[in-house]
């Protein structure tokens, strides 16, 4: 397994937050997905071979913009 930290742009509320879960949580290979709306940072647990470009579309896709990948 490994961890990814995510900051992600455009967040206003617990419903935004909510809605990055659901949509990164959906991701093939994606075992745990957890977002901070204080911090604007989503934490990922995901297979080794998880394409961070499916998460990138992912976060896009629900109308936010992922602004960095930390590793």
């Amino acid at each position: 397994m490994k961890k990814i930290k995510l900051t992600i742009e455009g967040m206003h509320c617990a419903s935004c937050a909510a809605n990055i879960e659901r949509a990164v949580g959906k991701v093939k290979g994606v075992k745990d997905v957890t977002v901070s709306l204080m911090t604007n940072k989503a934490f990922v647990e995901m297979e080794e071979d998880t394409s961070r470009e499916e998460i990138k579309k992912a976060v896009e896709k629900v109308g936010y913009k992922l602004a960095g990948i930390e590793e």
